[in-house]
């Protein structure tokens, strides 16, 4: 997993360094940004297309993953094994989609002169901070589940991995509440009450996992305090876990809004 996050770590910096130096010769770079283009929102069209979606997704993913795995290795040991095949399975799925079906560093040879530039509806400040802050919070949110179906295959039943995992569930959280806000903030600015009410399929969709995670959230904390059956909470992170590539779809399937 260390590997992974470091090689998508330097993905990620060579994405960003072509869009800041305008190199259209990649896809991505041609069809989401222009010279005209203001370097603020060049370094925020990273993730506006399906492409840099995916990037995005595993990137995070790759970097919580190996975050809980490093915080989690003189503890859990014979769980932490099961939970790093697990979130590998999920890392590796995601790459696969980018190497297959939507190749962020896919080239065109001779490189256009100019780029089609960023959509309009996408020129808002907040465009920066909040699709690292969805996609943190689904990405986080996928190692709980990772670590609960970990100590349901090593047969644990005990609480040990909740308070192991209990900050990644609330970061989680967090992140997603926030992204939430922040979406409904750019839905009332750019499309008016409509939008507000209405929202897209993206931050309409995200509210799903940030439901499930509040009932996870809560069957956390009723497991440790009164060790009651952990069965409710495995359910919950499960629930959480299905819910979240469902809400990841409609931002990956256009450009982020």
């Amino acid at each position: 997993m260390y590997a992974l996050a470091g090689l998508l770590t330097v993905g990620m910096a060579v994405l960003e360094v072509a869009f800041l130096s305008n190199d259209f010769a990649f896809n991505t770079v041609a069809d989401t940004s222009s010279r005209t283009t203001p370097a603020f929102y060049r370094a925020a069209a990273v993730w506006s297309s399906q492409e840099g979606s995916l990037l995005l997704w595993a990137w995070l993913m790759s970097l919580w993953s190996s975050l809980a795995l490093f915080l989690t290795r003189r503890r859990l040991r014979d769980i932490s094994a099961y939970a790093t095949a697990i979130l590998l399975g999920f890392a590796g799925f995601f790459v696969a989609l980018m190497v297959i079906y939507a190749n962020p560093f896919a080239t065109t040879s001779p490189a256009p002169a100019e780029g089609v530039g960023l959509d309009p509806l996408l020129r808002f400040p907040t465009m920066m901070i909040h699709p690292p802050m969805l996609y943190s919070g689904y990405t986080l949110g996928i190692v709980p589940f990772a670590f609960a179906a970990g100590a349901l295959l090593a047969r644990r039943l005990d609480a040990d991995w909740i308070r192991v995992i209990r900050r990644f569930s609330f970061a989680a959280w967090m992140f997603l509440g926030a992204g939430i806000l922040l979406g409904a903030r750019w839905s009332y600015s750019e499309l008016g009450w409509g939008g507000y009410w209405g929202w897209d399929a993206v931050e309409n969709a995200s509210l799903m996992p940030w439901l499930t995670g509040t009932a996870f959230l809560h069957s956390l904390m009723i497991q440790e305090k009164r060790s009651r059956s952990w069965a409710p909470s495995s359910c919950a992170a499960g629930s959480s876990t299905r819910s979240m590539p469902s809400a990841g779809r409609p931002s990956e399937s256009r450009s982020w809004c």
